[in-house]
């Protein structure tokens, strides 16, 4: 196939910069020589993904959109510079919706074939008016467009994308290593203080508002007992939701996780707070292989992802009282929660084919016919 760099800066954290990552280090022992651009380094940590720096400014967002166009020529100029340097490129791998507009404006003999991987929905202000037009006119550069759930395909197409470059490709994960760790769970609840009967929530999210951490923080006010929340993750918002959170010894924050599975080990559910254009959230599959059910505030990004007797998405959503009440009713449940983090392990082992998904990836690389 030739090289496949793949472009991935932001100035936030999550899941969709280590899935990429991950994506990247299984292509390379099947033949496939790749390159991560990033300014993000570590979410390539523990792999033998080749990561080249780069400094492409902040996410485009209703904040940044002015920094970003002050700063396009910079950015191109910084952008030619780092793909002529990984020459020759034969397929770029977008991920972040400036990436795809600026390599709208880059030549071919650059960026070889473009192909996007859409991690979640398409915002709705990208689904309407001048900044759809602009979605659009950029996704004729896109010779194909990796889209990780149903749902995040229809968006991509509202928002004016070809039908016929967009396929579903499920989030990669190696479910042969992703298990129980029974001596990471002992070990790392033994650093935070928890007992074996203590019953401990892990969430793991991005700080920022669109995610309703605050409702998981608020939920524990009226959960009493043994019980612990450890929310891990970075962002905007984290000082705001620390400051919620004074005053409940039971609550701890730490920073992004690279041993996740541990992490997850350690805890006996999950609570996932979901933006408003969550795709498929990888953090919910992990948990499930792991064998924890997982509690999600509401359903976006969780539908289709939490089998019926598998976990919980509540109702109403983003609600404090229901969320309390879904936690305490697992607190005081201890079989139910083995019940349920089996069923999830089997439903997600059953329902993702890693040499299936590595196919699909490959195939829209290179484009191939299906």
């Amino acid at each position: 196939m030739g090289r496949i760099v793949s472009v991935q800066t932001s100035d936030e954290r999550g899941g969709a910069e280590f899935a990429n990552a991950n994506l990247l280090a299984a292509l390379r022992p099947r033949g496939n020589d790749v390159l991560l651009l990033t300014n993000m380094p570590d979410a390539a940590a523990g792999t033998d993904v080749p990561v080249t720096a780069i400094d492409l400014g902040p996410k485009l967002s209703r904040r940044s959109w002015a920094r970003v166009i002050a700063q396009m020529p910079r950015t191109l100029w910084r952008l030619a510079r780092a793909l002529r340097a990984a020459a020759p490129v034969d397929v770029s791998l977008l991920h972040f919706k400036k990436e795809q507009l600026l390599f709208a404006l880059l030549p071919k003999r650059l960026t070889g074939r473009v192909v996007w991987a859409e991690w979640g929905p398409v915002p709705p202000r990208l689904r309407g008016g001048p900044p759809r037009l602009l979605y659009a006119l950029a996704g004729r550069r896109a010779a194909a467009v990796m889209a990780v759930s149903e749902g995040t395909r229809r968006t991509v197409v509202e928002a004016g994308v070809d039908a016929a470059k967009v396929e579903v490709v499920p989030n990669l994960v190696d479910v042969e290593r992703i298990a129980f760790d029974s001596a990471a769970r002992e070990r790392v609840r033994a650093g935070w203080g928890a007992g074996p009967d203590t019953f401990v929530v892990g969430c793991i999210s991005r700080f920022q508002r669109r995610k309703r951490n605050d409702v998981v923080i608020d939920a524990m006010a009226a959960v009493d007992g043994d019980v612990r929340l450890v929310l891990v993750g970075d962002g905007d918002e984290e000082a705001a939701l620390r400051e919620r959170a004074a005053g409940d010894a039971r609550i701890s924050f730490l920073p992004t996780q690279s041993d996740v599975a541990a992490f997850l080990s350690a805890c006996d559910l999950l609570v996932f707070a979901p933006s408003p254009t969550e795709g498929a959230p990888r953090v919910i599959i992990l948990a499930q292989l792991v064998g924890i059910p997982v509690v999600s505030t509401g359903p976006e990004g969780a539908e289709g992802l939490i089998p019926a007797g598998a976990g919980t998405i509540c109702a109403p959503a983003d609600d404090p009282s229901a969320l309390a009440r879904a936690l305490a009713a697992y607190r005081d449940d201890p079989e139910r929660r083995r019940r349920e983090g089996a069923a999830a392990r089997a439903a997600t082992l059953a329902s993702h084919d890693p040499e299936r998904v590595l196919a699909a990836v490959e195939r829209l690389l290179r484009g191939t016919p299906a």
